[in-house]
């Protein structure tokens, strides 16, 4: 009997033995083809905080994940004027996603209180879709976006209620930012540039309304972010 034989006829022995079906086994390439691999996800960047347990507990940001997040980076600063990229971000929507991820991870990890009710997270998660879809321009362009990075319904679900749970820490802990008065949204209105200049005030109150709230969010995660870097470690593990 061959060396090569024989030793295919060992390993399909000892896994009758093991209890696994040879069906199961990858067998040297002399007996199987090697299917071609498939990229379906990679780590793009690790980042460890002090709030979330230092160099002992770092997280990871996947690559589907932060170009989708860049994207909406990009949707945020074309509704400043900022013209979007061809494909779709640019380098810098990047780095912005990266910094937003960073922090939203971080918050959603610190204490509350009182603490936060289902029934709270709930509706914060509605708003932070609807917000999302007016960004966009629409709920079939934000599944659009999703889809064109493999993002699965999954993967947008927990990107959004990671977007609630942030907005509400920082709504409860730091400054009330999730319902303003309507006097202060005229205010905004009048004095600020914002996608709904020269309109009436009555005909565009709740899009102003989630535009202001998802502005001054944006604003103060930024915030968050340049008061901890100093307690943040960012390593990219892809360009």
């Amino acid at each position: 009997m061959s060396p090569p034989v024989q030793r295919r006829k060992i390993l399909l022995g000892m896994t009758w033995l093991c209890g696994i079906s040879p069906l199961t086994v990858a067998l040297p390439s002399a007996f199987a083809q090697t299917p071609p691999r498939i990229l379906v996800d990679r780590v793009v960047a690790r980042f460890e905080a002090a709030e979330l347990g230092g160099p002992a507990h770092p997280r990871f940001i996947f690559e589907r994940t932060l170009a989708f997040e860049a994207r909406l980076e990009a949707f945020a600063e074309q509704q400043r004027g900022v013209p979007r990229p061809a494909r779709g971000y640019s380098d810098r929507d990047r780095r912005a996603a990266i910094e937003r991820h960073v922090t939203e991870e971080i918050l959603v990890h610190l204490p509350v209180e009182p603490p936060l009710r289902p029934d709270e997270v709930r509706r914060r998660v509605i708003a932070a879709y609807v917000s999302l879809e007016q960004l966009v321009g629409g709920r079939q362009s934000l599944l659009d976006a999703a889809y064109a990075e493999g993002m699965e319904m999954e993967d947008l679900n927990a990107l959004v209620e990671r977007r609630a749970r942030a907005s509400l820490y920082l709504d409860r802990m730091v400054t009330p930012m999730l319902n303003p008065s309507d006097a202060e949204l005229r205010e905004v209105l009048r004095t600020e540039s914002t996608p709904f200049r020269h309109r009436r005030f009555d005909d565009i109150a709740t899009p102003l309304r989630q535009w202001y709230v998802a502005d001054r969010l944006r604003t103060a995660l930024a915030a968050f972010f340049r008061s901890a870097r100093a307690r943040i470690r960012i390593i990219m593990l892809h360009p």
